[in-house]
């Protein structure tokens, strides 16, 4: 499709311009908040049992040691924007896996909650091999917004991602949501998908929508594969090579298998997240809220037009909470213009812009402050409404926007990459180590990790 190669071009152009880590000097803190302002709490918990080699979060191989380290300095950034006067709403606890280690992760939640009570749900991610009794018992008094990490129900591609030894075979995965979610543990269940791996096909993706939709899950996320440059390696070693032939024909397929027909049993809450009731939300904390801090080694914060990053380093990350500092360490600034990209991008992710919230924040019309990036997307038959109150979107704009968090994502995982390479040898020498003993599990899909995830009968779960 000519519009999907010319927005992905233009995205990956911008990208290279604002995707490029270098540390700032001086910078030791994140502003502090403006009024009236409404803030999400964003924790990235950088550790996995095992690491998955195509994924580029900042990830480490779990220890207990470590991890324990680790969840005490950030229980001491939290303190430190409490300190500044931030106030937040929810919180969204990321990963990395952030049940590997439950005991600090309630300690942490339940600081949050102490030291900002005006926090609502908290959300965070999990693995399905954590939807066992002892995690569950604790999760459920803790996280009201659960997302799942499943990707796919085809055993052929678990195995090829290294994630059968890890977290079972497809029918485990699905036996245990269903358990979860038939004892409505939490207000929302989110089950994360990816769709246009390497040799996937029509009668794959259908078999994954009707998985979904059998397990009772409240809500799905299905993500376009996204490969940076240092993951396509990876991605292209383990699951295959890498095209967007049929990204847009996959697309189509989820949004019209969950959306479609007179009366559809979910509905869209982005552009690829799909509910079967109003008010859910995970992972779409991009689009319900402007401006979020971010906490721990890894996270990147949105605030007032500019993207902060923190350090990648764990020792770095130590070190900086323990000399009373943050950890923030880089800092770009988005020009009027391209923090109205951002806007224009972000809004319509969710669906739909307003015009009148729009011109009361840039004072200007979209069409006005955005003349060539409105233009392409008009040309191409994206806008559905398009008055003086709202735009809306069409199928093919739905599909366009998804090119467009695809690029904007890859480019953000760019970021991540250079930091990463900035690692010092030790820790890059860990997580390279990390990465060898995932693609070890996928070439042996039986490894010890399946024991693991079969300990308890999902039936228990």
């Amino acid at each position: 499709m000519l519009s999907e190669r010319l927005l992905s071009a233009a995205v990956r152009a911008l990208g290279g311009k604002y995707f490029r880590l270098e540390a700032t000097e001086g910078l030791t803190e994140l502003p502090d908040p403006e009024p009236g302002v409404r803030y999400m709490l964003y924790m990235h918990v950088p550790f996995c049992e095992v690491l998955c080699p195509y994924c580029s979060f900042n990830r480490f191989p779990f220890s207990e040691d470590r991890a324990k380290a680790y969840f005490r300095s950030m229980r001491e950034e939290m303190r430190m924007l409490a300190d500044k006067g931030y106030t937040f709403y929810e919180v969204y606890v990321g990963g990395g896996t952030p049940t590997v280690d439950m005991d600090e992760l309630a300690k942490t939640i339940g600081l949050a909650r102490e030291l900002f009570p005006t926090i609502g749900d908290v959300s965070s991610e999990t693995n399905p091999n954590h939807l066992v009794p002892g995690y569950l018992e604790k999760l459920s008094s803790l996280v009201q917004r659960l997302s799942v990490g499943v990707q796919s129900f085809d055993d052929g591609l678990l195995k090829r991602m290294a994630r059968y030894g890890k977290y079972g075979s497809s029918q485990q995965i699905l036996e245990r949501i269903q358990a979860v979610s038939d004892a409505r543990l939490f207000k929302s269940l989110n089950v994360d998908m990816i769709f246009n791996f390497p040799g996937q096909t029509p009668e794959m993706i259908d078999h994954d929508i009707a998985c979904v939709k059998a397990s009772g899950a409240t809500q799905t996320t299905f993500y376009p594969l996204m490969v940076s440059p240092a993951s396509r390696a990876s991605i292209e070693k383990t699951v295959g090579h890498v095209t967007y032939d049929n990204e847009a024909k996959f697309y189509h397929q989820i949004y019209d298998s969950f959306c479609g027909g007179d009366h559809p049993e979910f509905r869209p809450s982005s552009c690829y997240t799909f509910s079967r009731e109003e008010g859910q939300m995970i992972d779409e904390y991009v689009v319900n809220y402007e401006q979020y801090p971010a906490i721990g080694s890894g996270g990147i914060s949105y605030l007032n037009g500019s993207l902060y990053i923190n350090t990648f380093s764990l020792r770095d990350y130590r070190d900086r909470i323990a000399r009373g500092d943050m950890s923030v360490m880089a800092r770009t600034d988005f020009p009027k213009r391209d923090e109205m990209r951002y806007r224009f991008m972000m809004g319509l992710f969710g669906l739909e812009i307003d015009k009148r919230e729009w011109r009361e924040r840039f004072g200007c019309s979209v069409a006005r402050g955005l003349p060539v990036e409105y233009a392409f997307m008009k040309a191409n038959g994206a806008f559905d409404r398009d008055d003086d109150e709202k735009l809306t979107l069409t199928p093919k704009g739905r599909y366009l926007m998804v090119v467009m968090m695809r690029q904007f994502f890859i480019g953000v995982n760019s970021l991540r990459d250079q930091a990463r390479a900035a690692l010092p040898e030790d820790e890059a020498r860990l997580v390279f180590d990390g990465i060898e003993a995932g693609r070890s599990d996928a070439r042996c899909p039986m490894a010890s990790g399946a024991a693991a995830a079969s300990a308890v009968p999902a039936s228990q779960a």
